[in-house]
């Protein structure tokens, strides 16, 4: 049960990711691993102000992982990088520049199921 102790609380379900037709955040795939932040910030600065960039690495090795998101201040100007930037050469490389999209759950664990038709309870599997 969900209760409501302050008067005028409410919630509601029309809020949300879905009603924003696009978003001010870019994802900037395809890129050189030697194209760095600053790189990213002059490239697409030209187009409006450039809140945030974050150039992807791998956890492990800590090197490059040839895509980046770009945050734009609003989406007039994101809507004209992607329409200007997407195809472009940048370090060698033709960039894949759009809409970033939200992170969908991937439920952990790296997608191992251990119920299949033929695992047995209390024991290894017979190969």
């Amino acid at each position: 049960m969900i209760r409501n102790p302050i008067p005028g609380n409410t919630l509601r379900a029309d809020v949300g990711y879905e009603n924003h037709p696009m978003n001010s955040k870019l994802y900037v795939g395809n890129l050189s691993f030697k194209t760095t932040e600053d790189d990213l910030r002059q490239a697409f600065g030209q187009f409006g102000s450039v809140t945030d960039v974050y150039v992807a690495n791998d956890r492990e090795t800590g090197r490059p992982r040839g895509f980046a998101f770009v945050t734009f201040s609003n989406e007039t100007e994101s809507k004209l990088a992607t329409e200007k930037m997407n195809g472009t050469d940048l370090d060698g490389r033709a960039l894949t520049v759009n809409e970033a999209k939200p992170k969908e759950s991937s439920g952990g664990g790296g997608g191992r199921s251990f119920d299949g038709p033929n695992r047995r309870p209390g024991g290894f599997n017979s190969r």
